[in-house]
């Protein structure tokens, strides 16, 4: 299969656990925890390191654990 045009893959790979709750938060912020990916507590998921995927932790920092996978 031939490599994708565009931006090149650091591949820098994050993994994100969901370690707080998202009720009791505005519909903005569930919103943006189900586009990372998360679904239940402690459910983590794996993405590429972006700068969309940063803009999106930044505004879930505090339910969120972030590691360097």
């Amino acid at each position: 299969m031939a490599a994708k045009k565009g931006r090149a893959s650091t591949g820098k790979q994050l993994k994100l656990t969901l370690v707080h709750s998202s009720i009791g938060y505005t519909e903005r912020t569930k919103k943006t925890v189900r586009a990372l990916g998360l679904r239940r507590l402690h459910f983590s998921v794996t993405r590429e390191d972006t700068p969309a995927l940063r803009g999106m932790i930044d505004k879930v920092s505090h339910l969120v654990k972030v590691e360097e996978a």
